[in-house]
């Protein structure tokens, strides 16, 4: 499984119509079928330049990211360029998830 991070400042002037706008956005880049899950969250830290999120693509495999990349990231990353240009700043994180861990079921 890959992960494919984005974290994004939005500034305060344009938020609210951002937050609507990436959750329509996050259903079109799962609409693409390269990825199986996503989480939007808040970065838990205070900025001068805005609010911070993160959002978190799922895919199963590193051919199914680069065919995103090849594809569809170009038109859907410019779409959220367009409309909020320089009120954004986004960078990209790849991960590669090497073992997932979960509660044992015994107690101590």
């Amino acid at each position: 499984m890959y992960i494919y991070n984005v974290t994004i400042n939005i500034e305060e002037s344009v938020h609210d119509e951002w937050l609507s706008w990436i959750q329509d956005h996050i259903q079109e880049v799962l609409d693409t079928g390269k990825f199986v899950a996503a989480k939007l969250t808040q970065v838990l830290v205070e900025e001068e330049m805005g609010i911070t999120y993160s959002v978190q693509y799922t895919a199963k495999t590193r051919k199914d990211l680069d065919e995103y990349y090849r594809v569809d990231a170009p038109k859907l990353r410019s779409d959220g360029l367009k409309r909020f240009a320089d009120k954004m700043v986004a960078f990209r994180t790849e991960l590669k998830v090497v073992k997932e861990f979960y509660p044992s079921s015994t107690k101590n």
